[in-house]
């Protein structure tokens, strides 16, 4: 029999343990946590207009049909885009598996079997020694039937599975939000190349005119030869300008090619003919972009709020580490039949079983763990801010670039617009020149070639003003809406 004394020895060991399981798990290393900064200059360039380009959905600010179709069939065939897609949907179970966490786990069952227990055990004693009723000894071996119903429940005292359950959440709106950046991306990439390729079309149009061009001073110059006005070096340089501008155009045709594969694969199909505007790049007009005010940026780049979910997630995640500290309270429950004979299952009261029971445990000895865990925590929830920090400055960065990229574009196309009038007015007169044996033959070749290369640098300035415009637009946030 168990003595006063003895009971006070346990009692007190139990309050003991007690106390030292409440005090560590109350002791909490203390952190250092980051607090992002979200401010950001109040303009681009001193303007305060709040009319902002990025709210255009992206069929009208595209306003080409053919580039449209390629952008829609994109968004559905693009297989980058749906491996995201499947990434959301893995979010979104892990959501729900951290709901299920912090509600009570109910498990049903049955089973059956037979024991044997040794006669000299105390067991087989106690069953040899006594009968289930009058005349009736233990079966031997031994019947078991089970049929049960279990629960078990760790009570969220510290709001664990919950701040699980919200960080989970916040990550699954972080892999939405890159669906939507990736979305941006792909159309930004879908329409450059396409702008891209009609800047080549219209290249290889430019390079044949020029070659029929050459080839007809080439037949001038054969003939001023047969005159003896020009010897045969001059004959010898305008046909290798002609032969190597038409060796150029395998080039461009290559590069048309590559270009037309690079959009195929976006679009997620094989190579074939990208069907495309025919029109002349120089003419297609550059509409005004409206930036906005910098603090829109939170809301309309996709990058930015992915990271201001994750953001959030990590300042959960450090909130769950922490609870771990803290003693659980896990709840156990259970209700059914039990007999060692069928006949007898459903037997009430004789053959019902039950209990309840509750644990609480707690961290008290080598915690090494936990912390490891928790710093770890608090460590990704400062990368986490950042991360959120840099990005906003990316954003705001290229937006700052492509404005003045766009600025200064518009004015170089000016200039060389004119310098092309200039080259093409020059071939004439120095053509003419060439004919009445005022002018030599080098500054013919000279001025065909200086014009063709203003030409190719006009198309090129046009198409990266079409880039720009792209450019600004989704660094704005535009396009996934």
């Amino acid at each position: 029999m168990m003595t006063i004394s003895t009971r006070k020895i346990i009692l007190g060991g139990a309050c003991a343990a007690l106390f030292a399981l409440v005090y560590t798990s109350c002791s909490v290393p203390a952190l250092v946590q980051k607090t992002e900064n979200k401010k950001v200059p109040e303009t681009y360039f001193g303007q305060k207009d709040s009319m902002n380009t990025a709210t255009i959905k992206w069929r009208d600010f595209f306003k080409d049909p053919d580039l449209n179709a390629l952008i829609d069939t994109a968004l559905r065939n693009n297989q980058e885009l749906n491996i995201m897609i499947q990434e959301i949907q893995i979010a979104r179970n892990e959501v729900r598996a951290r709901k299920g966490a912090y509600l009570p786990f109910v498990n049903a069952g049955a089973g059956g079997g037979a024991e044997k227990t040794p006669r000299y055990t105390r067991e087989g004693s106690v069953e040899s020694a006594n009968t289930i009723a009058p005349g009736t000894q233990f079966p031997d071996p031994l019947p078991d039937y089970l049929l049960s119903a279990n629960l078990s429940w760790e009570v969220d005292i510290w709001k664990k599975l919950r701040n699980a359950r919200k960080s989970a959440v916040y990550r699954y709106l972080s892999t939405n939000e890159g669906k939507n950046f990736m979305v941006t991306n792909l159309i930004s990439e879908i329409a450059s190349a396409y702008f891209e390729l009609i800047a080549l079309d219209n290249q290889l149009t430019i390079l044949r005119q020029n070659i029929e061009i050459q080839q007809n001073a080439l037949e001038i110059v054969r003939l001023e030869k047969q005159m003896a006005k020009v010897t045969e070096l001059a004959v010898r340089k305008f046909e290798a300008e002609v032969l190597k501008n038409q060796s150029r155009l395998y080039y461009i045709q290559q590069q048309i090619v590559e270009t037309e594969n690079r959009v195929n694969f976006l679009v997620g199909r094989f190579p074939q003919p990208v069907q495309r505007n025919q029109g002349i790049l120089v003419d297609m007009l550059v509409d005004t972009v409206y930036s906005g005010i910098p603090s829109q940026l939170l809301l309309n780049r996709p990058d930015i709020r992915k990271a201001e979910q994750e953001l959030a997630a990590a300042k959960l995640d450090v909130k769950v580490a922490r609870a771990e500290f803290y003693p659980s309270l896990m709840i156990r429950a259970g209700a059914g039949y039990q007999a060692f004979n069928s006949k007898y299952l459903f037997t009430t009261p004789e053959s019902m079983l039950y209990y309840l029971a509750g644990d609480l445990i707690g961290p008290v000895i080598n915690r090494n763990a936990i912390k490891a865990n928790y710093y770890s925590a608090n460590s990704r929830q400062v990368q986490a801010a950042y991360n959120y920090e840099r990005t906003i400055l990316n954003a705001y960065i290229e937006v700052s670039n492509q404005l003045s990229n766009m600025s200064n574009l518009k004015k170089s196309y000016s200039l060389k617009t004119k310098q092309v009038e200039a080259l093409n007015q020059s071939i004439e007169i120095s053509t003419g020149l060439f004919k009445s044996a005022r002018a030599d033959y080098m500054e013919v070749l000279m001025t065909q070639r200086d014009a063709l290369e203003s030409r190719f640098e006009l198309i090129d300035t046009k198409m990266q003003q079409l880039h720009a415009r792209i450019n600004i637009y989704r660094a704005l946030g535009g396009g996934w809406n």
